[in-house]
C-alpha cells in the first residue's frame, strides 16, 4: 500500500487527517486501511474514527522516560570541594602527622604558616578566599593546611580547639606565635605576617615542633608516630692535656714594676 502525499509530507496509510478552518486534525489511532474496514464491520461505525484538535500554539513535547542512574555514575566533572579552590603553589594540605613534623623540620629559615581548617567551619570557608590572596602576595612563606576532620586525634593533643586557628613557625626559633582568626580579626593575621615575613638568618638547625609536642604526639596510640627523648651529651676534658687559666690584661706600666720585683730578688 503507497504512502499519501499530503502539502509536502508523507503520510503512513493508516492516518487520518481532517482540515477545518485553518485547524489541523489528527487520528487517534493511525491502523492500515484494511485494518480500519475491519473495525468498523466489527463496532458498527461508519469508518471508525476518533480525531482530536493539535494546536499550533502549543508544539508537542517530547515524552523523556526516566532511567534509574547506575551507582558510581556521575554527571561533568568532579565538584571541587572548598578548600581546594584558589590554591596557591606555596599551599599544601598535611597528609599525617609525620608530614607536619617533617614538613617544619625541612622548612629552613623560611617562615610557615599552619591553617587548621574543618569542612564544616563557616568561618573557615569565609576566611579562605584571603589566606590564598596572603599566600599569593608571600611565595616565599610556606601554608600548611591541617584538615580538622582528618585529623582530629592530632589536633586535640596539639591543644587546637578553636577554628580557624594558626601557627607561625620560623626556623631555630620554632613556634613564634599562634592564634584564632576570622575576617572581621583579620588585621591580627595580616600585622603577624607583616611581623615575621622579613628574611632572617637563624643560628642553629630548624627547630620545627618543641619536644614537649612532640613526646605528645608519639604517646597517641592513635597516631602513626614514634619520637625518642634527646639526650643532652655532656662533653669531658681529656686528661692530661694541662688547661691553662685565661690572660688578663696588664698594663705595661704594671708589667715593668713586676720584672723590676723579680731582678732584684734574684740578685740577693
Amino acid at each position: 500500500m503507497a504512502a499519501v502525499c499530503l502539502k509536502g509530507g508523507f503520510v503512513s496509510p493508516g492516518a487520518r487527517f481532517q482540515s477545518k478552518k485553518g485547524g489541523v486534525y489528527c487520528s487517534l489511532f493511525a491502523p492500515s486501511m484494511v485494518e480500519m474496514k475491519d473495525a468498523s464491520h466489527k463496532s458498527g461505525f461508519s469508518e471508525g474514527r476518533l480525531v482530536f484538535p493539535v494546536r499550533r500554539d502549543r508544539p508537542l513535547k517530547p515524552f523523556v522516560v526516566a532511567s534509574p542512574v547506575p551507582k558510581g555514575f556521575t554527571i561533568g566533572p568532579k565538584s571541587m570541594r572548598w578548600w581546594e579552590h584558589g590554591l596557591k603553589p606555596n599551599m599544601r594540605e598535611i597528609e599525617s602527622t609525620q608530614d607536619l613534623v617533617d614538613s617544619l623540620r625541612n622548612a629552613g629559615d623560611k617562615l610557615v604558616v599552619v591553617d587548621f581548617f574543618s569542612p564544616s567551619c563557616p568561618g573557615c570557608k569565609t576566611l579562605h578566599p584571603k589566606i590564598c590572596q596572603f599566600a599569593e602576595a608571600n611565595p616565599d612563606v610556606l601554608f600548611l593546611q591541617v584538615n580538622y576532620e582528618k585529623h582530629k586525634s592530632m589536633c586535640y593533643t596539639l591543644h587546637v580547639h578553636v577554628l580557624p586557628f594558626f601557627w607561625f613557625f620560623r626556623g631555630a626559633q620554632g613556634r613564634l606565635c599562634g592564634f584564632s582568626c576570622t575576617t572581621q580579626t583579620i588585621k591580627k593575621f595580616r600585622d603577624a605576617l607583616a611581623k615575621h615575613t622579613p628574611e632572617r638568618c637563624s643560628l642553629g638547625p630548624t627547630k620545627g615542633l618543641d619536644e614537649s609536642a612532640l613526646l605528645a604526639l608519639a604517646a597517641n596510640k592513635e597516631l602513626n608516630f614514634s619520637y625518642t627523648k634527646k639526650e643532652e651529651v655532656e662533653t669531658e676534658v681529656p686528661t692530661g692535656i694541662p688547661s691553662f687559666a685565661p690572660l688578663s690584661a696588664v698594663s705595661p706600666v704594671a708589667a715593668m714594676e713586676k720584672e723590676e720585683k723579680e731582678l732584684v730578688s734574684t740578685e740577693r
